[in-house]
């Protein structure tokens, strides 16, 4: 039953959830009205070839009995299996038809999504209580008057028919054979036909009513919406962790490229840039660490372990640290101001190198 407090139709994710869970919305309904007239209308057509073969096998079993003298093992044997192969022939593609249409009308509901949750046990549904519960609930009384309906449908229209065609019977006493079985077969299929579509027309009905009674069971409240959206989104506290976490692995890797870098640009101690200029594979220098304050302090004190020049432009180191993204190459309007650094940074090379 669906709590007072639920008012909100659900979500996405809980539509999900409970398809998961095996609660997908669909009609019994439907899948028995459908599967009836399917199956009628296969017996319909595939009738001639059931006369047929029905005519031939009595015909040939008529004729052999005359050549049997006594009933043997073997004989009765061959008999039953002749039987059950006529059986399957004439049973199977309907029972094959009836089961792939069941199969269509649900996956057509479902959306051909299997859940192996209404395969396990649950021992709730064993509870004596829960089944109390089952049996005056609001379903259980919509089924019961939907069976009263069919059942008064199905006898008015029983009735009815035979009704019509009672006056006929004395009459098919002096018919032929064919004739009487065809009239007869005739007026069944019209029978099943007005029942199928009076079973299709209450399909209908409850198909609308097991949709509103869906949504009604997994409507959503206010909390619950919000809980979900946290847990979708995250807890803040969880997601400032796991922020400051890649935020600690990222500075590391930044640290770990510091002692491959040509030049740092510092200001002197709040900013520090660190450029590296591949002269074969980059057009200008490209940031390779950044820093401010306690980080700034951190890449001069690796680049002085590592006897990285260090140069000290105040407005540059400045300019480089807000504008510059790391692993992004220096734009254009910093090339005058950085040419200075790197003519210095080539002079010290040079000199090294003497």
């Amino acid at each position: 039953m669906a709590d007072g407090s639920k008012t909100e139709k659900a979500t996405p994710k809980k539509r999900e959830d409970e398809r998961k869970k095996g609660n997908i919305f669909q009609s019994s309904d439907v899948i028995s009205a459908v599967s009836i007239l399917a199956l009628f209308y296969t017996i319909k057509i595939a009738l001639p070839y059931i006369y047929q073969y029905m005519s031939n096998f009595f015909a040939r079993y008529v004729s052999k009995i005359q050549t049997v003298k006594t009933l043997s093992a073997d004989v009765a044997m061959d008999v039953a299996k002749d039987s059950i192969i006529a059986l399957l022939l004439l049973a199977g593609p309907m029972l094959l038809v009836s089961i792939t249409v069941g199969i269509l009308a649900t996956g057509v509901q479902t959306g051909f999504k299997f859940s192996k949750e209404n395969l396990k046990i649950k021992f709730s549904k064993l509870s004596i209580i829960q089944g109390m519960k089952r049996m005056f609930s609001l379903r259980s009384i919509t089924e019961l008057i939907k069976s009263l309906i069919k059942i008064s449908i199905m006898v008015a229209i029983l009735y009815s028919a035979f009704k019509s065609i009672a006056v006929y019977f004395t009459q098919l006493m002096y018919e032929d054979v064919m004739q009487a079985t065809g009239f007869i077969l005739n007026s069944i299929m019209n029978i099943v036909l007005q029942i199928s579509l009076a079973f299709i027309a209450i399909a209908a009905l409850d198909y609308l009513y097991q949709w509103w009674e869906y949504e009604r069971n997994i409507k959503m409240s206010k909390q619950e919406i919000k809980d979900e959206y946290k847990q979708m989104e995250g807890d803040p506290q969880i997601k400032s962790q796991i922020r400051d976490r890649q935020r600690r692995i990222s500075q590391q890797r930044m640290m770990q490229k510091v002692p491959t870098a040509d030049v740092i640009v510092r200001n002197p101690t709040h900013f520090a840039v660190a450029l590296k200029y591949d002269v074969e594979k980059n057009s200008a220098p490209i940031v390779i660490a950044k820093g401010q304050d306690y980080m700034a302090l951190k890449i001069i004190e690796v680049a002085e372990k590592n006897n990285i020049p260090m140069m000290e432009n105040r407005p540059l180191a400045r300019a480089l640290y807000s504008a510059v993204k790391i692993g992004r190459e220096i734009p254009p309007e910093y090339y005058v101001a950085l040419a200075e650094v790197m003519a210095w940074v080539y002079s010290l090379k040079k000199e090294g190198k003497k």
